[in-house]
């Protein structure tokens, strides 16, 4: 019998992400005409064990095409899918799974998983006429309760994201949440500041490309920026090596010199030093958990970050747990395929004291998703990239919505037990 609940309708399609590339977006709609829909991003900088990203190959787009992914949704996944109750979405998402069969999604591909996994979280919520940050909390089996994250904020760019000499990918000011207004002003304050110093154009991810191939330069002009601003004090700085990009045949090649894990520990410790660095993310390539661990031990009060190393699998965290190689991950739901196979690596992460930092990919959407799942599951932060260029807006401005209604809430409550 159908119900407002049921899924009568699922239908995918082509769209573009940010960098002109082709992906998919896939609307699903219920018995009593309830629609909703999601896109799914793709990374340039990609972890080896990462679930498979379907592309097509051949001429079109360059190989990058998704007709088969889309194919697989109207053709394989839908047919199974319609009928069931939104609400399911661990049966949903777990029917997925078996129907794909594999280990890293490779048959049915985890964009056209993912895509459907994340609008049927979404349709559920929007009949039962919840926030989807309160929806994804009360199925997703945490502890954790509802809660703002740390800004994450990519304002240099290097790496696989531009194509500078810059080895580093991503250098970062984290800013505190607590008066969200005054956040946002200080993100404008230091990105104009920066615009003003640095001339390079922009990367992927929005943050500025620096002319060097000096890793302590962005450091420097953001430590002087942060002063200068007056800001030294409520901002700290982190970075997103993705160490794998420059490592090859045993060695990590730094400023046009070969060096090795021990050499680059040094180059870490150093720029802590001098940097009062937060965190560091992915410091060696994406299999040595053992370099990771000795950079656990040697610098405790700076959060050492898996992301290649652990790609939002449960099974390769467990890795890194046994290793103590981490005590910080990244969460990125593409990387894996199904939203409950995210909420089951973050509740493993979470009852092991790692801290979930729930991350955007460099070729993204206007999908504004990962804003409502950081809150959703208390994250430590988020990472949207820069505060400019507008698939990231799409989820600054969710997130001043979201802290908006979480205020009001809170008002709310407070009037009323006052009142009472």
């Amino acid at each position: 019998m159908e119900t407002k609940y049921t899924i009568k309708k699922i239908l995918s399609r082509e769209i573009f992400d940010s960098r002109g590339n082709p992906t998919i977006e896939t609307i699903i709609t219920t018995a009593n005409g309830v629609s909703a829909h999601s896109s799914v991003p793709s990374g340039a900088s990609t972890g080896s064990h990462e679930a498979i990203e379907l592309r097509d190959g051949g001429n079109r787009f360059s190989g990058l095409g998704i007709f088969g992914a889309i194919k697989n949704i109207n053709e394989i996944i839908a047919p199974i899918i319609i009928g069931k109750d939104v609400r399911s979405q661990n049966e949903i998402d777990q029917i997925m799974l078996k129907l794909d069969g594999t280990e890293n999604k490779s048959r049915l591909g985890a964009n056209a998983i993912l895509s459907v996994s994340l609008a049927v979280a979404r349709l559920a919520a929007k009949i039962e006429e919840k926030e989807l940050y309160e929806y994804l909390n009360s199925i997703s089996n945490l502890n954790k309760s509802i809660a703002m994250p740390k800004l994450y904020v990519n304002l240099i760019n290097g790496g696989k994201h531009t194509k500078s000499k810059l080895a580093f990918q991503e250098y970062m000011a984290v800013f505190e949440n607590s008066e969200q207004d005054e956040i946002f002003e200080n993100i404008f304050k230091v990105q104009k500041e920066l615009r003003e110093q640095i001339s390079g154009g922009l990367g992927d991810e929005g943050g500025f490309i620096m002319n060097t191939e000096n890793i302590e330069a962005p450091l420097l002009i953001l430590k002087n920026t942060l002063i200068k601003l007056d800001l030294q004090d409520k901002v700290k700085l982190a970075m997103d090596v993705a160490a794998s990009s420059f490592y090859k045949d045993n060695k990590y090649l730094l400023q046009e010199k070969e060096i090795d894990s021990k050499e680059l520990l040094e180059v870490y410790k150093n720029l802590v030093n001098t940097y009062d660095i937060l965190s560091i993310e992915d410091p060696f390539e994406e299999n040595n958990f053992i370099s990771f661990s000795n950079i656990t031990k040697e610098l405790k009060d700076t959060l050492i970050i898996g992301d290649d190393l652990t790609v939002t699998n449960k099974n390769l965290l467990a890795k890194a747990i046994e290793n103590k190689s981490i005590t910080g991950i990244i969460i990125k739901p593409n990387q894996i395929g199904t939203l409950t196979e995210v909420f089951e690596t973050v509740k493993l992460a979470q009852e092991n004291n790692i801290k979930c930092i729930v991350s955007h990919r460099s070729g993204e959407t206007n999908d504004d998703f990962i804003a409502d799942l950081a809150v959703s599951i208390g994250a430590y932060g988020i990472k949207l990239g820069a505060m400019q260029r507008g698939e990231r807006i799409a989820k600054y401005n969710r997130l001043k919505e979201i802290n908006s209604n979480l205020q009001n809430s809170l008002k709310h409550n407070f009037l009323k037990g006052f009142r009472g």
